[in-house]
């Protein structure tokens, strides 16, 4: 009996951390979205994250006037990306994103993470 509460407890253990890593650390997708950064801001109560949106938009007018729009909101995990944000509210930038199955409280709000940040040509 005692072998089968060891085994038992061994393949629990095993279960939950392969659950875990798949929630929380395995990328499910990662790709580009492009838009005009709306907002990016510092925020939360006890842990500080980054966070972001960007409307997509495929339709545009002759002023760069978003017309007909959808929201993206992320998250900002990295210092040094985060840096890059603060000049480009207001202008059409591409982001290179990852998202999560969960999200973590420390990691921001959402489930997509990016992790690089470029003006759009």
């Amino acid at each position: 009996m005692k072998r089968v509460v060891i085994w038992f407890t061994i393949i629990l253990v095993i279960f939950l951390c392969l659950f875990i890593y798949w929630k929380f650390f395995y990328t499910y997708s990662e790709g580009y979205r492009a838009g005009m950064l709306q907002k990016f801001s510092y925020r939360g109560t006890i842990f500080k994250t980054y966070e972001g949106e960007i409307i997509l938009s495929t339709i545009t007018s002759t002023k760069d006037v978003t017309l007909a729009s959808e929201k993206f909101f992320f998250s900002v995990t990295d210092e040094n990306v985060a840096g890059k944000f603060s000049s480009l509210e207001g202008r059409l930038i591409v982001v290179h994103y990852k998202e999560k199955k969960g999200r973590l409280f420390w990691q921001g709000d959402s489930r997509y993470i990016v992790d690089s940040v470029r003006l759009q040509e």
